[in-house]
């Protein structure tokens, strides 16, 4: 007999074990035994020791170990009862290396990890070249583990050198922007360019709103965004498509450089705090050394990575907004020479936004004679200042500050062997005194410390000038007139006319690829050697027509001799424009005015 007490004590221990549980259910108290209480411990004792991990397992330190030789043993196939291997490392070939997936990865993700470390270009052409070099592998997303080949590896980051070529060499040229030309749609543009005959490319380093699109260690470069993540494997790209690169950098409108730095940045002289150009605050102090320094830098840096051309833009002074109130530092120390030194104030006739300093001569008569007006005593007075003061040179002007700088920056950027070009207004060609004195830009001055002048004369922003009004609609005149004035005003020199010409289709009706053509003809006509293509939004759909048109024309030269890097460029003779044919400013422009006032019909436009 048993003792039934004792088994419900046992009974209650084993019913925490599923195994016992279930042999417990099927006996019932009156019928278990001695013998059948043995045979359930025994099966349970087995039970535990099969399923219940070995204590000694989880405390041995080399346990993690002993799993991972598990984990690299061969497997057992379940559907064929075959043993399979672990696949072999995978060996990399020479210039590539091999990347093992982890958890999440995808084809494009480990392309945007190794681009630097690749020749390619943009990560879409190295996740295209990674699916070629792992046996065309489909799909986007990669298995954990997964070994794939990273082709293209460089043992050292890409040195890139310039292409030497002549100032007169025939560019072919469209604009980017450096977003635009870091990514993969802009490698596509420049790629179609070249197909349709293009040989040249301007890409932005820094626009007017400050931000430098490459990495550069200047303490006033706090403003970037690596858009061109590696300036030389850009530069070596278009060099492999044999075409001149040339790197285009905003020189004094600067938005970025004066929000972080207002010292730097022209003053107001009724508030002392940093002027504003129509409310905006964009505008760097030209005079200012700072401010020439860095950017002479970048033009530098820019030359040493590679690049064929360096150009500048934005080479002047604000044009518009309150000039009378815009203070520069030229003036400051030039003001400060004339209180300390000076009793009288010589005449600033070329430059109407200076504010008349306050004293005796602070008068109408005297007002009058500043601007050119000339008065009774006039003579009197210049002669009384003379004997004063004996001045032995003239006040500087805007003109001048801008003619050093190009000195100062042409002396530093010539000796790295790449050209110089300038973007200047298109207006300048007009040689207006009120122009000269709100830019600065004497283009007799500027075409001395330069290779190539780049006018900016789009038909459609001679809004006002020679009577025409739809001047967007009158390519032939405003190409036609403003190339003979800016070949006859540099004729004594020996710089290239380089125009940028429209490719976009604002106030005017008739852009098409014959309009395109039309300035291209009209500019080679006119003693233009090579052009450049401006559109804001890099769409350049009709100058891709009209190149084509244009190679395929019976006569060859009619549009452009069609240099090209490494081949001699043939001579072919250009006209030179006759004095005769420049003809004079008409309509209401005519009237040149000084201050606030001037040239009201006649707005000045950067692009």
């Amino acid at each position: 007999m048993h003792n039934g007490k004792a088994f419900l004590s046992w009974r209650t221990y084993l019913s925490r074990f599923p195994i016992a549980r279930r042999q417990l259910q099927r006996l019932s108290l009156p019928r278990v035994s001695t013998t059948s209480f043995a045979a359930i411990m025994l099966r349970m004792a087995v039970s535990s020791f099969l399923l219940s991990p070995p204590v000694a397992a989880v405390q041995n330190p080399h346990a993690q170990q002993l799993i991972q030789v598990k984990a690299n043993a061969p497997t057992t196939n379940k559907t064929t009862n075959k043993k399979t291997e672990p696949a072999e490392p995978l060996v990399a070939p020479p210039g590539s290396d091999v990347y093992v997936a982890q958890r999440g990865d995808s084809i494009p993700s480990v392309a945007r990890k190794y681009l630097k470390r690749t020749k390619y270009l943009t990560s879409a052409d190295l996740a295209e070249a990674i699916r070629d070099a792992n046996h065309n592998r489909q799909g986007v997303f990669l298995k954990s583990g997964e070994q794939i080949v990273i082709p293209g590896i460089l043992e050292s980051p890409i040195v890139e050198k310039s292409v030497p070529v002549a100032s007169n060499f025939e560019v072919r040229a469209i604009y980017l922007t450096g977003v635009m030309a870091g990514s993969e749609h802009g490698e596509r543009i420049i790629r179609h360019w070249r197909e349709v005959g293009g040989n040249a490319v301007v890409f932005d380093i820094k626009d007017s709103d400050g931000i430098v699109n490459i990495a550069f260690d200047h303490p006033l470069a706090t403003g970037q965004r690596h858009y061109i993540s590696d300036l030389p494997k850009l530069i070596h790209f278009l060099h492999s498509q044999n075409m001149h690169a040339i790197a285009r950098i905003a020189i004094f409108r600067d938005e970025h450089l004066v929000t972080s730095h207002p010292e730097l940045a022209v003053k107001s002289r009724r508030t002392g705090e940093p002027w504003r150009e129509n409310g905006k605050l964009v505008w760097t102090d030209p005079s200012n050394l700072k401010v020439q320094d860095y950017d002479i830098a970048l033009a530098k840096f820019v030359a040493q990575s590679g690049v064929d051309e360096v150009q500048f833009d934005y080479v002047r002074f604000p044009a518009e907004g309150d000039q009378k109130d815009a203070a520069f530092t030229y003036q400051t120390a030039q003001e400060s020479q004339i209180n300390t030194k000076q009793p009288c104030h010589p005449e600033r006739s070329e430059e109407p936004a200076l504010s008349l300093p306050k004293g005796p001569m602070h008068s109408p008569e005297s007002k009058r004679t500043s601007q050119g007006i000339p008065s009774a005593d006039s003579a009197t007075n210049s002669a009384s200042c003379k004997d004063i003061t004996a001045p032995s040179a003239k006040q500087m002007q805007r003109s001048d500050v801008i003619a050093n700088f190009l000195d100062r920056a042409y002396a530093q950027i010539h000796p790295t062997g790449v050209l110089l070009s300038l973007d200047v207004f298109g207006v300048m060609a007009w040689q207006r005194p009120v122009d000269l004195a709100h830019t600065g830009q004497d283009i007799v001055a500027m075409s001395k410390h330069c290779d190539v002048l780049s006018p900016m004369i789009y038909p459609s922003h001679f809004f006002g000038m020679d009577g025409i009004a739809h001047p967007g609609d009158a390519p032939e005149h405003f190409i036609g007139e403003s190339m003979d004035r800016f070949k006859l005003i540099t004729k004594n020199s020996n710089v290239v006319i380089r125009p940028w010409l429209q490719a976009f289709a604002w106030r005017t009706k008739t852009y098409s690829p014959q309009y395109v053509e039309v300035q291209i003809e009209v500019a080679k006509q006119k003693g233009g050697i090579g052009f450049l293509f401006w559109n804001a939004n890099n769409d350049y759909s009709k100058p891709y027509a009209a190149m084509p048109e244009m190679q395929e024309a019976k006569n060859k030269g009619r549009y452009f001799r069609g240099d090209e890097i490494g081949a001699k460029p043939e001579s072919t003779p250009t006209p030179t424009p006759a004095a005769a044919t420049v003809a004079p400013v008409r309509g209401n422009n005519a009237i040149v005015e000084t201050g606030d006032s001037a040239h009201p019909a006649q707005k000045i436009w950067r692009h």
